[in-house]
């Protein structure tokens, strides 16, 4: 009877890891396909960031950054900030317009989250002619959530002094 219970036991176990394993390969289909659907719309992928359910990727084409479903128009940035807690900790803005007033971030406008001082959140404020996008690149251990933060970051910086000439 032992025997039984115990090749029963084996049995549930393998069961539930080829389950596993068919689960993580059809995520990695599924991650592979937006890739390559970024791709095929001629967008570079500035990075994966964990999202609720998914992955939410980051890219640019030649006019626009996108996030998830959101877009902005290149020549309608005027600035970007790196938050942590949602505080500034680096910035650029462009040499070309100033930060219209609708579109500056106001403390309040991000959240404070219930993490607290252990998890560091790290966020990318974009500020465009038409407002502010917070690219929320989370909280996840030590590096993982500033080096999404800094991508990003870099992304934008780099194009606000492509478009001032090298002057931002």
């Amino acid at each position: 009877m032992r025997d039984f219970v115990a090749a029963a036991m084996a049995f549930v176990l393998l069961v539930i890891a080829a389950s596993l394993g068919t689960t993580l390969q059809m995520f990695r289909k599924q991650r592979r396909r937006a890739r390559e659907n970024e791709r095929t719309l001629g967008r570079t992928i500035v990075a994966e960031i964990p999202a609720q359910d998914e992955l939410a990727l980051f890219t640019k084409d030649a006019r626009q950054f996108h996030y998830g479903a959101r877009s902005i128009d290149n020549d309608r940035i005027v600035g970007a900030r790196i938050l942590i807690n949602g505080a500034v900790i680096a910035s650029c803005t462009s040499g070309r317009r100033a930060i219209p007033d609708s579109a500056r971030l106001t403390a309040d406008a991000i959240d404070d989250r219930p993490e607290g001082i252990a998890r560091d959140r790290w966020d990318v404020a974009i500020d465009s002619l038409d407002g502010t996008l917070v690219v929320e690149c989370g909280a996840i251990r030590e590096r993982v959530s500033q080096e999404l933060a800094r991508a990003v970051f870099d992304a934008v910086k780099e194009e606000l002094e492509r478009q001032d000439g090298g002057q931002a």
